[in-house]
């Protein structure tokens, strides 16, 4: 008997581990939530195979009666504007393209993104309207991707090890062909047509690295005695922000080509940021008294702008000319939580809206009302927007299901 409680002690203390880590380093957060490594199908249709045109619930009585076999899903046109393109899950992190028009063809938007149960990637076409698994590829349990801006390469994250204690960080292209790794257990990536910025944090601190898309020529970006940051790209300079946490203060900086700091929001409880795509914005958010609260940052004046509306960053993107954002925010936040940390942890759900906050004047117009849309709750995530600026793409927290809308 005293064996066995042994033996399940180490157990409990292995899996515990593990999910520090995820904690750690795939979380906003300095908290997150449980690690889930689903069972991926490993026979699966070769790639490029399976197209599967929408059912549009306009006409049709049937659902997601067209729904093959596998993880391939049928896309659903709740709308003429709003598509569930698929079911879910889906790996947070999602590739919009868009194709000029031609004189004999109508533009059209690719979405690029990856099954969360097998790691496959499929590619969603707004002119066809049907799912094209592009990648058969099986990597089950991926936690979160980050794409090249032309969606051919996926920087996938995820943990391995008996323990999982290992973060892995991949890039898998879209076409299935082989990819490659990255360093292990990195604290943080971010991707851009300039590179893939890498983050190495540890007792002493915090080293990010600049490579080539290829992960070749990486040369040191910036370093810092801080060893819980995140780290993305703004504009040709950097943005580096503490991980948020409710009982912490919080602060971004922006890291120029030579590495010196300047800091452009906080210390404030709770900080979220993001910088616009130009670099010449930063949108904040933070807690005030519980309340959350969310800021626009003029990074040549310093001013702080507050926002008609409050959410958490991570639930906003940057429109591709720093015109506008785009935001999931919460019509009735839960009160007496913990923000953003009950939401990482998904301790507290919302029920959001689409909002559009024009930088120009700062004020919001409604672009989606969800609930009126589908009946259904959407807690909104992972947004992401073409360079065109003519279609959203964002993930419902509550199920992980992906979805598009035509703006």
């Amino acid at each position: 008997m005293r064996r066995t409680l042994i033996i399940a002690a180490v157990v409990i203390v292995l899996l515990g581990a593990g999910a520090a880590i995820y904690f750690s380093f795939f979380s906003g957060s300095s908290a997150g939530v449980a690690v889930t490594t689903p069972s991926g199908n490993t026979s699966l249709p070769s790639a490029g195979q399976g197209a599967v045109p929408a059912t549009d619930t306009t006409t049709s009585t049937g659902g997601t009666s067209n729904t093959p076999t596998g993880s391939l899903s049928a896309p659903v046109a709740v709308s003429s504007r709003l598509m569930k393109i698929s079911a879910g899950p889906v790996v947070p992190g999602e590739a919009v393209i868009t194709k000029a028009a031609t004189a004999s063809s109508s533009p059209e938007t690719t979405v690029s993104y990856i099954d969360r149960q097998s790691g496959n990637i499929f590619s969603y076409s707004t002119l066809t309207k049907q799912n094209t698994r592009t990648s058969n590829k099986t990597i089950p349990g991926i936690q979160s991707a980050s794409w090249l801006p032309n969606g051919s390469v996926a920087f996938v994250r995820y943990l391995s090890g008996n323990d999982f204690s290992t973060i892995n960080t991949y890039a898998l292209p879209a076409n299935g062909s082989s990819g490659f790794f990255l360093a292990q257990n990195l604290a943080d990536v971010s991707v851009s047509a300039s590179g893939v910025l890498t983050l190495a944090s540890g007792v002493n601190g915090s080293t990010a690295s600049l490579s080539r898309t290829d992960g070749t020529r990486a040369a040191s970006a910036f370093s810092s005695p801080l060893s819980s940051l995140r780290a993305s790209f703004a504009g040709k300079q950097y943005l580096a922000t503490t991980k948020a946490a409710a009982s912490l203060s919080g602060s971004a900086f922006l890291v120029d080509a030579a590495g010196h700091f300047s800091r452009v929001a906080g210390p404030l409880t709770g900080l979220v940021a993001h910088a616009s795509p130009s670099g010449k914005w930063v949108l904040a958010s933070y807690t005030n008294n519980a309340a959350l609260q969310t800021q626009l940052v003029n990074v040549a004046t310093g001013e702080t702008i507050p926002l008609p509306v409050a959410t958490i960053a991570d639930k906003c993107v940057w429109a591709s000319d720093d015109s506008a954002i785009y935001c999931g925010i919460p019509a009735d936040p839960p009160a007496n939580a913990s923000y953003p940390d009950d939401w990482y942890q998904g301790a507290v759900h919302f029920s959001d809206r689409i909002w559009k906050i024009q930088v120009a004047g700062r004020y919001a117009q409604l672009v989606l009302d969800f609930t009126k849309e589908t009946k259904d709750s959407l807690d909104a995530t992972a947004l992401a927007i073409d360079a065109s600026n003519t279609t959203l793409v964002f993930v419902n927290k509550n199920d992980g299901s992906l979805w598009s809308y035509s703006l």
